[in-house]
């Protein structure tokens, strides 16, 4: 990070989580419509306990980078009321044949990138309400260090034939954390569908290309039942998807939780009114 005084360097010695959707929405006009109240949920939809319990030595010193799959992250009752209330394909953009960086493979899917202002059903605003909130930066800071963490949100689906080629993620996603929405009474373990944690017996240039047959398989997670893969980035944290193998009428369905920390990248784009990945922060 930058030296003293750095708008980085505040960024990250600010002790609670930097929400930027509630930064900009603070900025809207006196002619805005004033959202009516709703009352506050009663359901939790993280299983705190259990999160808590994940070992932060053991997180970060497993192989071969750091990664845990969190078995029942969520609570029976929000995983339900999550999965029962998913988005539908009718909301979402499809991206196909997408040129991605390095020679890379499109990563085909619908998806649905969370912006302030989001027409979602309750359960999913107050799910994001509790991943914004104080108790899962707790969580954050206890696994990956004492910082400021900025969270995006997106809903990816993907159906037969679609993949996710090997990659590294950018620099500014310090971590990503999957949650899994899959019914494991309608999805078969040989549709594949799982993230693939992925390790190479040489040192391989971050920005690259390699094929599934040069890596080795070292940890898996999802894509039914309620669990979550929460992984952190580093220059070789290779991580995929194999192509799909379920009947044309599933879909795979993920909600992954990008967890950024302010490079001059994401502070130029929230100065240009964007959220970390580079969508505006409020809905059109």
């Amino acid at each position: 990070m930058g030296g003293g005084g750095s708008p980085a360097a505040a960024v990250d010695a600010a002790s609670e989580p930097c929400n930027p959707h509630l930064m900009h929405t603070e900025k809207v006009s006196r002619d805005a419509p004033i959202p009516s109240p709703r009352a506050q949920s009663q359901v939790q939809y993280l299983n705190h306990e259990l999160l808590d319990s994940v070992s932060a030595h053991d997180f970060r010193n497993r192989p071969p980078f750091p990664w845990t799959h969190i078995e029942n992250s969520l609570t029976p009752e929000g995983y339900e009321l999550l999965r029962a209330t998913m988005p539908g394909t009718n909301s979402f953009d499809r991206h196909i044949g997408v040129k991605r960086a390095h020679g890379q493979v499109s990563h085909d899917r619908y998806m649905l990138h969370y912006r302030a202002g989001l027409e979602l059903p309750d359960p999913w605003r107050d799910f994001i309400a509790e991943l914004n909130g104080p108790a899962y930066h707790r969580f954050l800071r206890r696994l990956l260090g004492p910082r400021n963490y900025i969270c995006t949100f997106s809903w990816h689906y993907a159906w037969a034939g679609c993949s996710v080629s090997p990659h590294c993620d950018a620099a500014r996603k310090l971590a990503t954390h999957i949650f899994h929405f899959n019914d494991p009474a309608d999805w078969k373990p040989e549709w594949g569908g799982a993230t693939l944690i992925l390790a190479s017996d040489r040192k391989l240039p971050t920005h690259s290309a390699p094929a599934f047959d040069e890596l080795t398989v070292a940890g898996a997670g999802g894509p039914a039942g309620n669990g979550s893969l929460l992984f952190q980035r580093t220059d070789h944290s290779w991580h995929g998807m194999k192509a799909l193998a379920c009947p044309e009428d599933k879909l795979r369905r993920i909600f992954s939780v990008t967890i950024n920390v302010p490079t001059a990248q994401v502070l130029w784009r929230r100065i240009r009114g964007k959220d970390p990945d580079g969508f505006p922060v409020r809905a059109a």
